[in-house]
């Protein structure tokens, strides 16, 4: 979990932290409940409902699936990293496959009323998976003093400290 040399990765110590451990765990329980959802109660849901309404629950169930498949694959890239199954590098490298931006119908749609009422609160309950995995995402691939630390990048505080000692006259 450390690079080639001292310096401390925070993103890998995120990636093994708690929080990433119940994002795990929902997302996972959110990927089986969507999938026993849309095979069992949302199939019989869907046959009630009008032309428009079931092309739209279509199109969405298509979204909602591929969503949820993005993110699991995304999750369990993680995972494998911190359970040394992979490298930062390997992960980077299949990361690069996943994307995390999908979209869905917009709520304010007079038919999406009609859709089945767990059928809406799974796709709302995805967004929001969505943009938490999103935000981490981007914890992980942009931490500047991390950068800054390998590279010898212009760091604020080292920055400070060398006007410090030019001050002082301690260089």
């Amino acid at each position: 979990m450390q690079s080639g040399s001292n310096t401390i990765r925070f993103s890998d110590r995120k990636v093994a932290s708690p929080a990433f451990a119940e994002l795990y765990a929902q997302g996972m329980a959110l990927v089986e409940e969507t999938a026993a959802y849309l095979d069992g109660e949302g199939r019989k849901q869907a046959k009630g409902l009008s032309r428009a309404a079931a092309t739209l629950y279509a199109a969405e169930s298509m979204r909602l699936t591929t969503r949820l498949m993005q993110i699991a694959s995304w999750l369990l890239l993680q995972r494998a990293f911190v359970n040394g199954e992979m490298t930062r590098e390997q992960v980077a490298s299949e990361k690069s496959k996943i994307r995390l931006d999908a979209t869905t119908a917009h709520a304010d749609l007079t038919i999406w009323q009609d859709l089945p009422e767990h059928f809406k609160d799974l796709v709302q309950r995805s967004l929001r998976l969505q943009t938490r995995v999103q935000r981490m995402d981007a914890d992980l691939s942009s931490n500047p003093l991390e950068a800054d630390a390998v590279d010898g990048g212009d760091n604020p505080v080292n920055a400070q400290i060398n006007l410090l000692k030019t001050a002082f006259g301690d260089r």
